[in-house]
């Protein structure tokens, strides 16, 4: 076994290697770059080493830069992780020229892999089924175009060095075929630096199913059974399982031996992964489930597969690499209930799932399942790097168990004020569709809306919260309603809104002026609505503004006059409730910018005050 290791990642699967590594006792250094100084798999590891500014291309991407680092920290070997460098056949060639261990497939693998049409070839020589379509060398648009037509619309055009969903394009009619081919090359062009496609058959509800392989240097194979990745948005995998709902046995085996297979066909060793494309309009069937490609090394969502087997991947990773045979033979190996994985993003679903950066000021997950995280409570989630939070893991003796404890998890955790795809997620989860695992690779773009996450918490939990903010006297100058209900104003994330709620008298209960509000994976900040310069505020420059549309009602001090901190200046009726500006300090009227009867706007100065000092 290695004594020593590299790992050229960050973030959560860094973290992931460092905890295996350790379990071994094997040495582990970090890399990082300017922005990732402090983060959690640089603390995690045992010695740690700078190789760059933020930008991947100036960092992450630098073979030459990880296998120095490896070098001059005497490290036996690296591990890629997932994504960077991690099939880039010619970093881990350079890595066996150090004479460093490479912990994944050998070079030529990841190269015979490394191209859709050349691995479809391969594939369809090792006697794996593929999808019907194109392959040629003939790119230009009329062959293209020709062999569509021959295939039958709708085709799918898919760059031959893709990946993340990235140089793909669906075409359902011949008439768009021409601009969709153009768009895709250039994107490939870019992406890829290769804009060479090849053409499939479009699946009609097709299902996204693929089998862990595992090979050593000692010529074994063995799948640890399948996976299905079919609930995806815009080609990107969203929740995975394991096992695949409705795979029965037969079609396992064959789906399985077809995986092997491939494995053999290219000598592979290590982790490695079978992707193939199901038509499950008429349920699961081994005639009807294609190879589409191969991920030469360790998946995104590897848990489930641990979870089901009890295995480690990682340490079978190390052990491998190291010239060990496999852990377990094929028949030692058997599936243990179901496990769900969720992948949890930094991203605002009602912004078109863009990416929130920022600090993550809290960061609580919740209890009951699996978390692989790379961040903790007080980091920042950078514009630079994938913005994937966390992945929560959940395992159950059936498909329901874990689906339900996946749903709890994710909404019971906290996150904020970075927005995350929590709420998301957990529509997707407890919709009665994915329930009954009626899902394809589509089914994320036809529910649309449906899978929303609520723009607000319902009034229940609004009422809560408020009675908690009044119950520790966080409201200053609203109006009493009739009694035993209370009216006041409150921020909602910024927004000022009106909430109705019973005055409450239990003096345990937390109480402030500020509360988070949780519902179904969702948090929204909930304040006191604080007329500016209330107690407590802070207003050193003694600037009070409106802080939302209103009308002024009272005005009960004029230039020049003295005033003491928390005395009443003036008053403000927005939302048919009264607001009270007050003094924040001791101090003398310097201008009072609105008289009694005047609408003002947001942000309006209503009233300046100096500091008794400053007199």
């Amino acid at each position: 076994m290695m004594k020593s290791l590299l790992i050229a990642n960050r973030g959560e699967i860094a973290c992931r290697v460092i905890r295996t590594a350790r379990k071994l006792g094997i040495r582990t250094i970090a890399v990082y770059s300017d922005v990732d100084a402090t983060a959690l798999h640089v603390r995690m590891a045992d010695e740690a080493v700078h190789i760059g500014p933020a930008p991947v291309r100036e960092s992450y991407l630098l073979g030459d830069r990880i296998i120095a680092a490896a070098r001059d920290m005497g490290a036996e070997a690296i591990h890629p992780g997932y994504g960077f460098l991690s099939e880039n056949a010619e970093f881990a060639q350079s890595v066996q020229d150090a004479g460093l261990i490479w912990v994944g497939p050998n070079p030529a693998s990841i190269t015979a892999m490394g191209l859709k049409d050349a691995a479809k070839k391969l594939m369809q020589d090792a006697g794996v089924p593929t999808t019907p379509g194109y392959l040629g060398e003939d790119q230009s648009p009329e062959r293209l175009k020709a062999e569509a037509e021959a295939i039958g619309y709708p085709v799918l055009i898919k760059a031959v060095a893709g990946g993340g969903g990235k140089g793909m394009r669906k075409v359902d009619a011949a008439a768009d075929f021409a601009d969709a081919l153009l768009s895709c090359q250039r994107e490939a062009a870019s992406s890829f630096g290769n804009d060479q496609v090849l053409l499939e058959k479009w699946v009609t509800n097709p299902r996204h199913i693929e089998v862990q392989v595992f090979g050593d240097s000692h010529g074994n194979v063995v799948h640890l059974f399948e996976r299905d990745c079919s609930l995806q948005r815009r080609h990107q995998k969203v929740i995975e399982e394991a096992p695949a709902p409705g795979m029965d046995e037969a079609t396992r085996a064959a789906v399985c031996r077809a995986a092997v297979n491939a494995a053999k066909a290219v000598d592979y060793v290590g982790a490695g992964t079978i992707e193939f494309i199901a038509d499950g309009s008429d349920g699961l069937r081994a005639d009807r489930i294609w190879f589409m490609e191969m991920n030469t090394r360790l998946q995104v969502e590897h848990p489930v597969t641990e979870e089901i087997t009890r295995q480690d991947l990682v340490e079978w990773q190390l052990r491998v690499a190291s010239g060990e045979p496999l852990p377990k033979r094929q028949n030692e190996l058997s599936i243990h209930g179901w496990a769900m994985e969720a992948r949890l993003y930094a991203e605002d679903p009602s912004k078109g799932f863009l990416p929130s950066i920022g600090r993550l000021d809290t960061f609580v997950p919740g209890e009951g399942c699996r978390i692989d995280t790379g961040v903790q409570q007080g980091a920042e989630i950078s514009p630079f790097y994938d913005p994937m939070i966390a992945k929560v893991i959940a395992h159950g003796p059936d498909r329901e168990a874990a689906r339900e404890a996946l749903a709890k998890t994710l909404g019971d955790t906290v996150i904020w004020p970075i927005r995350t795809n929590t709420g998301f997620l957990v529509k997707a989860l407890t919709d009665p569709d994915f329930a009954a695992a009626r899902v394809d690779t589509g089914w994320v773009g036809w529910k649309g809306e449906a899978l929303m996450p609520n723009a607000r918490p319902d009034q229940g939990r609004l009422a809560d919260a408020a009675a908690t903010i009044a119950l520790g006297g966080g409201l200053a100058g609203f109006r009493l309603n009739a009694p035993p209900r209370r009216e006041a104003c409150f921020l909602l994330d910024g927004e000022a809104i009106s909430i109705r709620f019973e005055p409450r008298t239990d003096s345990t209960a937390a109480s402030g002026d500020h509360i988070l509000v949780r519902q179904a994976g969702q948090v929204w900040s909930l304040d006191a609505w604080r007329a500016v310069g209330a107690d407590g505020a802070d207003h050193s420059d003694g600037t009070l503004l409106s802080p939302m549309p209103g009308r002024v009602i009272a005005v009960m001090a004029a230039a020049g006059d003295s005033v003491a901190k928390g005395q009443r200046l003036l008053t403000l009726e927005a939302m048919k409730m009264e607001h009270s500006l007050v003094a924040p300090f001791d101090g003398h009227i310097i201008e009072i910018g609105a008289r009694e009867g005047d609408q003002v706007l947001e942000g309006v100065l209503l009233v300046r005050i100096g500091k008794a000092e400053d007199a």
